[in-house]
């Protein structure tokens, strides 16, 4: 009798449309996995994980991995892959969009938990605002993010090479710090990915991830992100013109300003985290907001 070999699922060529540039490096993984810190306790959520390259390496060291992957046939080629540690229960696979995944809702539910992704560019920006104001944050997360996204992430955070147009803090670099100490760690060729992207890549890490910069000072974090999206509504503005809404008279405004010590006449990019809060406080306690 004729002995049939089973049939193994066929990959498409990766989608532009979900942003898929396929991990290949094995070097920039372990980089990865050094990242993490990752050990035999640990529970992982994977953002994409493609054809498993990553995910190999996550099962062989941690407790538990949970991955959410969009697309059909990927998803069908995991399951297949790895499905001796799906039925052991180390595995599991979510079959969906991750900006629409709840994360308070699997089995990791109250436990601490690392983020671990190569995560399309384009929604960069909506993984980290998920995840970081999330009610189940993770306790760090190392991400393949662009490089340019990367280096502004981390302005002003670590000693590098002189480059101020990339030093200047955005919206998006103090967003991620009142939550996390951010890290850009290593840069990351083109060739180590499947198809190559056109921009360069970094892997970036975020530690020590928290709400203490609200908690400390009762600070309501819905309030404070408006505040600081007023605040940078107009890059080429000066600061005090962007916060007029907060700040209604010149007086108030070099007064708060003073108090938080900074210039008034700074744009917005100019201010650090601590600056921001204490022009919060100062708005609160002048019964401004």
């Amino acid at each position: 009798m004729e002995t049939k070999t089973p049939k193994t699922t066929r990959l498409a060529h990766p989608k532009k449309s979900l942003g898929q540039n396929f991990l290949t490096n094995l070097g920039v993984v372990s980089k990865i996995i050094d990242a993490g810190d990752i050990c035999a306790d640990d529970v992982v959520l994977e953002i994409g994980p493609g054809k498993g390259v990553l995910t190999e390496r996550l099962l062989a060291l941690a407790r538990k991995v949970i991955a959410v992957e969009k697309d059909d046939a990927l998803v069908a080629h995991l399951r297949e892959k790895f499905a001796a540690a799906i039925r052991e229960g180390r595995f599991d696979l979510v079959h969906g969009d991750i900006l629409r995944f709840d994360e308070t809702q699997l089995s990791f539910y109250k436990h601490p938990y690392k983020l671990i992704a190569n995560i399309p560019y384009n929604i960069t920006g909506a993984i980290l605002e998920k995840f970081l104001s999330s009610p189940l944050q993770p306790e760090r997360a190392v991400l393949l993010v662009q490089k340019e996204v990367g280096e502004r992430i981390v302005a002003h955070s670590q000693p590098r090479r002189s480059d101020k147009a990339r030093d200047k803090e955005s919206l998006l670099s103090i967003s991620v710090k009142v939550y996390g100490v951010p890290a850009l760690l290593a840069k990351v060729s083109a060739g180590s990915f499947f198809p190559k992207p056109k921009v360069d890549t970094a892997i970036i890490s975020i530690s020590k991830i928290s709400r203490h910069f609200f908690t400390e000072q009762g600070i309501e974090e819905g309030a404070f992100f408006a505040f600081l999206r007023a605040g940078f509504a107009h890059k080429r503005k000066l600061l005090g013109g962007n916060l007029r809404g907060y700040f209604p008279t010149q007086e108030t405004w070099e007064k708060a300003a003073a108090k938080a010590g900074i210039n008034p006449k700074s744009r917005p990019e100019n201010l650090a985290t601590i600056n921001w809060r204490a022009l919060f406080l100062e708005n609160i306690q002048n019964g401004l907001l």
